[in-house]
């Protein structure tokens, strides 16, 4: 019986997968057996090797990462795929579960929080950044707002109502466990979806549709 964990990496910088090739393979117990840059190259890697735990990023080209989360799941569904992204965002880690991953790291963890959720994932477990394992427990807006340029997803939602309420970005991506870049995007989505262009706007947008609650003193 062979012990060893089989890995393969998925990352569209060589630069990366190199340091993640380094990191595996100074471990007993694992083994990098491919890797990839594409999501259609992940999945002639899953298709070919059948590793255990595939590392997947998710800003690939072309084919996103959360497709090829999904396709790697159906090619091969004894590898557990582990998530390695920038994203620091529980809705990505929502769409990367959904699709069939089984854990999710974020970039600027540790080496050795790399192995431990490679490790945990092949043995039948999920693993979750720590950072976004209490915001993933967190309740998130069931309000759904639509204007002319789509309908605002749930942490949009979240965000709006926190901006209206004078929130900083910093402050926002402190209170959602995000980074204040997504933070922004998800902001700039807001005012994209809803045509505004100001605070005062969404103050007003968010008043409209009863998002605050006691905001007597708040004001535009």
């Amino acid at each position: 019986m062979n012990d060893m964990i089989r890995v393969a990496l998925c990352d569209d910088h060589a630069v990366v997968r190199s340091g993640l090739a380094r990191i595996v393979a100074e471990e007993p117990d694992l083994e990098v057996v491919g890797e990839a840059g594409t999501a259609e190259d992940a999945v002639a890697v899953a298709r070919a090797e059948r590793p255990d735990v595939f590392v997947m990023d998710l800003g690939l080209p072309g084919i996103s990462g959360i497709e090829a989360t999904r396709q790697v799941a159906e090619v091969s569904p004894e590898t557990a795929i582990l998530v390695l992204t920038v994203h620091d965002d529980v809705a990505y880690l929502r769409q990367a579960f959904d699709a069939g991953a089984r854990g999710y790291l974020v970039k600027d963890a540790a080496d050795v929080e790399l192995v431990l959720a490679i490790r945990q994932v092949a043995a039948g477990e999920e693993y979750v950044h720590p950072r976004l394992g209490a915001a993933l427990l967190a309740p998130v807006a069931d309000a759904q707002l639509m204007g002319p340029g789509g309908e605002l997803s749930a942490r949009e939602v979240e965000v709006l109502r926190l901006v209206a309420l004078g929130n900083t970005n910093a402050e926002i991506a402190a209170e959602l466990y995000v980074s204040v870049r997504t933070v922004e995007t998800h902001r700039s989505h807001v005012q994209q979806k809803l045509d505004l262009k100001t605070r005062a706007d969404l103050v007003r947008f968010a008043r409209e549709h009863r998002l605050l609650a006691d905001d007597d003193e708040l004001t535009s």
